[in-house]
């Protein structure tokens, strides 16, 4: 079993590479919900959306993110009547968002909504919001401004300098149901190359999930999404010296650290950090980390599973030692004994 912390559209490129050479029933996707807001009234889920899409083979193919052969009606008709524009809804989407939006309002949590979500859109893949509780990513910028994080990426087009983030309603938030089990209980887990500010790093502001990942048996194994020194996708780059992180692959790796790392695979042209990330205290490899197709996503995958397995062999391997070593003390202390006793 396989547990993958996920945001965004990198983290579904990867989950689609995961699940061509693992069966999807055997993949649990925890995804963040920093980024949902409401709408009209409505609950969106950008991640969880964005991934159930991509999994089953709906999203829009130029946009990477909303549905394919979208319709734009209702949004057409809000402009008329004075809306401002800032984030449009496809029709298509927005069946989803009220469907969403009604089971919530009937009292169910928002894990056990997505669940018939991935359902009825033929996704095996387990998927879990990090929390079924009410939380957000707030961007504080340096002119004084406290903005919901979609109204700094979408609306305001991370053009405002970022002076801090933080995740509302985190301090009081609860691991969904299955997430925590998930990860102790997973063969490895897996990092996806999402942003690590607001999208992995507000999965580990949940209380529980840092702790259940540093508890973990299993290997815990990171892809970078930083790649030649550049962001990929998305404004890490504008977030990270936020948090005090640098922008670059063993930058990032740092900022995560050996106390939650065990592995970290970075894109070939950061193939210099491999050194600096290892003398750290975590095993680290170079490859092909750009998904533009399935085959490199599935090829990605193998390269994180396999660094996972050494690393799950070079602990079984001390552990061995140690016991053969506590042994060894254990027999020489007994003939010590046995030895004294015959002297005497």
């Amino acid at each position: 079993m396989y547990a993958v912390l996920a945001g965004g559209v990198g983290a579904a490129r990867f989950l689609r590479g995961l699940t061509a050479i693992v069966a999807p029933e055997q993949v649990t996707a925890i995804v963040n919900v920093g980024d949902d807001l409401d709408r009209f009234g409505l609950r969106i889920c950008p991640d969880l959306d964005s991934i159930t899409y991509w999994l089953a083979e709906v999203v829009h193919p130029e946009q990477q993110w909303g549905r394919a052969d979208e319709r734009f009606t209702v949004a057409e008709e809000l402009i008329r009547l004075g809306h401002e524009p800032w984030f449009t809804l496809g029709d298509r989407d927005l069946a989803l968002h009220l469907h969403r939006t009604e089971q919530l309002r009937r009292g169910l949590p928002l894990s056990q909504v997505t669940a018939e979500v991935a359902q009825a859109f033929g996704v095996a893949v387990r998927l879990l919001p990090a929390t079924d509780d009410r939380v957000e990513t707030r961007i504080t910028t340096v002119d004084g401004r406290d903005l919901h994080f979609q109204e700094y990426w979408v609306r305001e087009r991370a053009a405002p300098e970022v002076a801090g983030v933080h995740l509302a309603g985190a301090p009081l938030a609860r691991p969904a149901p299955g997430v925590v089990d998930a990860l102790l209980s997973a063969d490895a887990v897996l990092i996806a190359p999402s942003n690590p500010v607001v999208s992995i790093g507000t999965i580990l502001a949940v209380p529980g999930i840092a702790e259940a990942l540093r508890q973990t048996v299993a290997p815990v194994v990171g892809v970078s999404p930083i790649v030649g020194g550049r962001v990929v996708r998305g404004m890490a780059d504008r977030l990270l010296p936020a948090v005090g992180a640098e922008v670059s692959a063993a930058g990032v790796a740092a900022h995560y650290g050996p106390g939650l790392l065990d592995g970290w695979v970075v894109d070939h042209r950061d193939a210099d950090a491999v050194g600096q990330v290892a003398a750290a205290g975590i095993r680290c490899v170079a490859t092909d980390t750009m998904m533009d197709d399935v085959e490199v996503a599935a090829a990605l995958a193998r390269t994180c599973l396999d660094l996972a397995a050494e690393v799950a062999g070079e602990a079984a391997g001390e552990q061995a030692g140690d016991a053969a070593g506590e042994a060894a003390d254990e027999a020489a202390g007994e003939a010590a004994d046995e030895g004294a006793v015959r002297a005497s």
